[in-house]
């Protein structure tokens, strides 16, 4: 077992929890699947924009509930309740699950009630809630719910989104223009009918993620380097941008970082983990 940072990151879910567990997947659709237990008051907690839609279980052994969640496009504040167990469903930045296909421009920044939009829905919720392990959700999950997944995505998305997480979301959309061959007319129509969002949209969340990625990673990096390396103009556009899609500064996000053992949170379960081949073995 390793520790490490996940590869679309949402910070303050990681920094409010008791626990924090990734389970990276082999279906091309899914970035990874994750678990943790809140330990801090909802109002704390945000989530910031990541490029992707999120399934999330509240695994209440009560009233256990789901929801599919698109990108945000600033810092939003997220209801997750104290001393509850959840698991989530992170797909791959610009991927919209097939069961929410005719969604895709409504869902950025939109939350949608699971049972609304997958017939499975409420067996998988029961299935999940009942589970206690991470390897064992995600097993279940892959079983009830992996037919589901599939959408085709045009060619040209595919390879925008590639070559916008390459750049580290530093291009613009004469270079998008320049790389496909397409007009910047044809690739906002494309990229929009795929994935919900405008090409400098998506362009603009990677940055962010590659901010929270480096600063996270070193937590004494100056502003002003990551700003250049990053193509800001200059320093006061990357904190006013990061405060908006974070809703923080970076050196406050530093501080945090660094005093909330960050990456010592993070536990990532790994193929030949014993409770997910025992959950594999099960399912």
């Amino acid at each position: 077992m390793t520790t490490t940072t996940s590869t679309c990151e949402q910070p303050w879910f990681v920094l409010n929890s008791s626990g924090y567990w990734v389970m990276h997947d082999a279906h091309s659709a899914i970035s990874h699947f994750y678990a943790l237990e809140v330990d801090q008051p909802a109002d704390l907690t945000y989530a910031v924009p990541d490029g992707c839609v999120d399934i999330l279980f509240d695994c209440d052994s009560h009233r256990p509930t789901a929801r599919v969640c698109g990108t945000p496009l600033r810092a939003k504040r997220v209801e997750l309740l104290n001393r509850h167990r959840y698991f989530g469903v992170r797909f791959q930045p610009g991927v919209i699950p097939g069961f929410v296909a005719n969604l895709t421009g409504e869902l950025a920044e939109q939350e949608v009630d699971l049972c609304d939009v997958l017939p499975c829905a409420q067996q998988l919720i029961e299935q999940i809630a009942q589970a206690t392990a991470l390897g064992n959700q995600a097993a279940v999950f892959s079983r009830l719910a992996g037919q589901s997944l599939a959408r085709r995505t045009s060619g040209l998305s595919g390879k925008l989104v590639e070559f916008i997480i390459a750049r580290r979301g530093d291009i613009r959309v004469h270079q998008l223009e320049a790389m496909s061959g397409y007009t910047s007319r044809t690739l906002q129509r494309q990229f929009r009918e795929d994935t919900g969002i405008a090409p400098k949209t998506f362009c603009r969340i990677i940055r962010c993620q590659a901010a929270l990625s480096s600063l996270t990673a070193d937590g004494t990096l100056p502003c002003s380097e990551l700003a250049l390396e990053l193509g800001f103009t200059d320093q006061s556009h990357f904190m006013r941008d990061f405060k908006a899609l974070v809703s923080t500064t970076p050196n406050d996000y530093q501080r945090r970082v660094t005093q909330g053992a960050y990456n010592g949170r993070i536990r990532v379960l790994g193929r030949n983990d014993a409770s997910l081949k025992e959950a594999l073995h099960n399912a």
